[in-house]
């Protein structure tokens, strides 16, 4: 579920891609270690997908996203720590033209 604070960002986002019809975005979706790694990896897939509908219902297209679920494997913190956690438990997007 997306927080209301993520909003305003998603739809900054769904403008750009509204401006460039060539942009192509990457959404992947992150957890922390905690849990068993399968549960993780279908709560990133769920958390990639929430902002491919957001931005789908602000009127980008679909065929224009990807969104994809790592699970746990690719923290940018430590997990021993719940600042670290906090930091893994995320969503990236990467924007393209190709």
């Amino acid at each position: 579920k997306l927080l209301p604070k993520s909003f305003k960002s998603l739809t900054e986002v769904a403008k750009i891609m509204a401006d460039d019809k060539t942009l192509q975005l990457d959404i992947d979706g992150h957890t922390d270690s905690q849990g068993k790694p399968e549960k993780n990896q279908v709560l990133s897939d769920n958390r990639a997908a929430s902002v491919k509908a957001y931005l789908a219902s602000k009127g980008v297209e679909e065929s224009r996203m990807t969104s994809t679920g790592h699970g746990q494997d690719m923290p940018v913190a430590d997990n021993k720590t719940a600042a670290g956690r906090t930091k893994n438990r995320r969503v990236e997007m990467k924007a393209r033209n190709y």
